[in-house]
């Protein structure tokens, strides 16, 4: 029991990250192709950018609601803790997913398409600042009694730090979504997307580099884990593969290529999210609760593997066959080959 009790959390924090990064690579392209309909020159162009998603952006987000499943389930100590501490950007998110959902249905039945336009952009832009600001809280750190209950104030999540790592993970999205669009458009469409994917690239590798030299210096755990061997090397290591990605990823823009800019960028976000579960492990909320003190009963944790063991299969398997079936390319409205 005791080496259940030790290793069923550490398979829970696995799965959860594995949610959290799907969600974050699916649903990331998404909302950035949302925040660049904000900027689409003409109804045409916005036509074209709506029609791309209109087929697999439900889907996408069905990962985020199995994250909050499994955080409620495996560990409700920091479900109900995060809640607290975090309710005003998750609110943010939650409203910026109703806007844009609500405005991606209307837009299409109205005359004066307008309104829905800007319901869309904005709540896509939204959704993304609530996970921001939610994100650079949760690294920030909350503050808990020894219970683990929430014992801060409505406005603790807000710093500089979190706004750093709010827009840099809007640019993140951004560039996802410009790489989405690379793939999936042609013509000038396409041209204007190399262009916003080169912009988003450079900013977005400020915003990491600003977050990778700030954290060390203002987190103490982080500094710990960060310079503690052997997990130096390793975290030696993460940037200069940044680097490596970064630069194959802006050649590849500027070759034109149409595939590879999207891989390169899938695989950057893979690398972020190593570092950071590396940073932040094994705290589920740095650096008061543990995924120990956190987990639920290990009979709970077993019997929610089981369920999610059928479940996981299902979706990689529905997610697939979509992107297979809708894999042309998206012109004037419609899908072509």
């Amino acid at each position: 029991m005791e080496t259940l009790t030790y290793f069923l959390p550490q398979v829970w924090f696995g799965i959860l990250a594995l949610f959290l990064f799907l969600y974050v690579m699916l649903d990331g392209f998404d909302l950035g192709v949302g925040i660049l309909s904000l900027t689409a020159s003409n109804e045409e162009r916005r036509g074209i950018l709506m029609t791309s998603l209109s087929n697999i952006w439900d889907a996408n987000e069905t990962w985020l609601v199995l994250m909050g499943g499994g955080l409620f389930g495996a560990f409700p100590l920091a479900y109900g803790t995060i809640l607290n501490a975090l309710y005003i950007p998750i609110l943010l998110m939650v409203f910026g997913l109703i806007f844009r959902a609500v405005a991606f249905e209307f837009r299409e039945q109205a005359k004066r398409k307008l309104f829905w336009n800007f319901a869309f952009g904005a709540g896509s832009f939204l959704a993304a600042l609530g996970q921001g600001f939610a994100l650079g809280g949760v690294l920030k750190g909350i503050n808990v009694d020894q219970a683990g209950h929430f014992i801060g104030t409505t406005w603790d999540w807000l710093s500089w730090q979190t706004i750093l790592v709010a827009l840099t993970l809007i640019q993140g999205y951004v560039l996802i979504g410009s790489n989405y669009l690379i793939w999936k458009t042609t013509g000038e469409l396409q041209e204007t997307h190399y262009k916003t994917a080169k912009i988003a690239a450079v900013t977005t590798l400020i915003g990491a580099i600003l977050i990778t030299i700030t954290t060390p210096i203002f987190y103490e755990y982080a500094r710990e884990r960060l310079f503690h061997r052997p997990l130096v090397y390793v975290f030696a290591a993460i940037p200069l593969l940044g680097v490596l990605l970064i630069s194959l990823l802006i050649r590849s823009l500027f070759r034109k290529e149409e595939r590879a800019p999207f891989i390169w960028t899938i695989l950057l976000f893979l690398l972020t999210f190593i570092g950071l579960a590396m940073v932040v492990f094994p705290y589920i909320i740095p650096t008061q609760i543990t995924i120990y003190e956190a987990a639920a009963d290990p009979s709970a944790l077993v019997f929610m593997i089981i369920l999610i063991g059928a479940l996981i299969p299902v979706m990689l398997f529905y997610n697939i066959y979509q992107y297979i079936v809708f894999r042309g390319k998206v012109t004037g409205g419609h899908y072509g080959e």
